[in-house]
């Protein structure tokens, strides 16, 4: 297949279909795993503790991940994650104690490192490098979007069901996940684009250390930069709610804004994506990082709904307009031999900003106030814009390169 011939209309859905339903399954789960430890007779804190099991066992299977991936090829990879999320989320469901429940939880998390990583490769194999940014941009976005509808799919079911409707919702939107994956294309391998790339090299087996070890200064420089912007997005969570509520706003305004935000937030990842490819990474990560430092910056200062709409609406577009970013980046220098090891090893960084934001943010919050933690988010913006723009080839396309 040329980069002529290519279109993303033509893989669509078996691309991205699974992709928007493993969001919508998850999206469903997400608002009730509070509220069924709680009917479970959990404690407030354990509630908490048990939300972030899903980002804990993200965190630990990516480098499993990368094996799965390696051993077994993405599209089963794919297909294996969405079957293994289902059964967690059936497990949730009909855990009869907390210890079950919470292995339910885990196995949700530990699916979607495989699923992300493998989805990634997939995309990063078979589509043409000029699309590469749209492609990988649109991935995310069709994720967001399936997060964002699967609370009100639960809903529906939660009214007829009761709270395990909302963990059936899952199991259903993941079981049609893993069928639609079955139907996606075995597309080769894309060679062509990797110019300098010796041949007996792709050939030649990769490990995980010798990846590690061969590209330990992408990852100490760009990965870095990918780590930060990780954390600002997933603290972003926390700060629009946390200061709402410090501003004394109730739960249904505090809900608008927030859904507002993650409108803006869907609207904007195709065109940001093709920017990307037509400008260059740098031309879309660095003012996003910039728009997110600022919109964190300017959020302690806001006192009214109206404020924090405006504010709000700044971080979900700055958001909006990274979506696929880190995936971009991460695909670009993956080498072709070791590919899966290396995403493995990049989305580990990721996860391991996405667990830092949030606690960095708690931290300051806890030592100073929710205004300094906030600010301190923000500079966290700032440091990954500059990390970003240093090391992120502005004259050429292809950062790898």
């Amino acid at each position: 297949m040329t980069d002529d011939s290519f279109s993303l209309r033509k893989i669509a859905v078996p691309a991205f279909g699974p992709s928007f339903l493993f969001g919508l399954g998850e999206g469903a789960i997400l608002p009730v795993i509070a509220l069924t430890v709680r009917q479970l007779g959990g404690s407030v804190a354990l509630a908490a503790l048990m939300v972030t099991l899903i980002g804990i066992g993200s965190l630990v299977t990516n480098i499993p991940a990368s094996l799965i991936t390696t051993r077994y090829g993405e599209r089963w990879a794919i297909v294996g994650a969405a079957v293994w999320g289902a059964l967690g989320m059936a497990l949730c469901v009909l855990a009869p104690n907390l210890w079950a429940f919470g292995i339910g939880v885990f196995m949700v998390g530990m699916s979607s490192a495989v699923f992300g990583l493998a989805r990634q490769s997939y995309l990063t194999e078979t589509v043409p490098f000029r699309y590469r940014a749209r492609a990988l941009s649109t991935l995310g976005g069709v994720m967001r979007i399936g997060l964002f509808l699967g609370p009100f799919v639960a809903a529906g079911l939660i009214h007829v069901m009761g709270i395990g409707g909302a963990y059936w919702a899952g199991v259903g939107a993941l079981a049609l996940s893993a069928l639609v994956a079955l139907r996606m294309p075995d597309l080769p391998t894309r060679l062509a684009d990797e110019a300098t790339t010796d041949l007996a090299a792709v050939r030649a087996p990769a490990t995980l250390r010798s990846v590690g070890a061969g590209h330990a200064s992408i990852f100490l420089t760009v990965g870095i930069g990918a780590l930060l912007v990780a954390a600002v997005r997933a603290s972003r969570q926390a700060v629009i709610p946390l200061w709402a509520e410090g501003i004394g706003l109730d739960a249904a305004t505090t809900s608008l804004i927030y859904g507002l935000a993650g409108g803006i937030d869907m609207l904007v990842f195709y065109p940001a994506g093709k920017v990307m490819d037509r400008r260059g990474r740098a031309w879309v990560a660095v003012p996003s990082m910039l728009i997110m430092g600022v919109a964190m910056t300017l959020t302690p200062f806001t006192h009214s709904a109206v404020t924090l709409l405006l504010a709000s609406l700044l971080i979900g577009f700055g958001n909006g307009i990274g979506s696929g970013m880190i995936m971009t980046l991460g695909a670009d220098y993956s080498p072709v031999a070791g590919r899966a090891h290396f995403l493995g090893l990049w989305r580990l960084m990721s996860d391991i900003g996405s667990t830092g934001g949030p606690a960095l943010l708690s931290a300051v919050t806890a030592m100073l106030s929710l205004a300094a933690g906030i600010w301190c988010t923000g500079a966290l913006g700032f440091a990954a814009a500059a990390v970003l723009w240093y090391w992120i080839p502005r004259n050429e396309r292809h950062p790898a390169r």
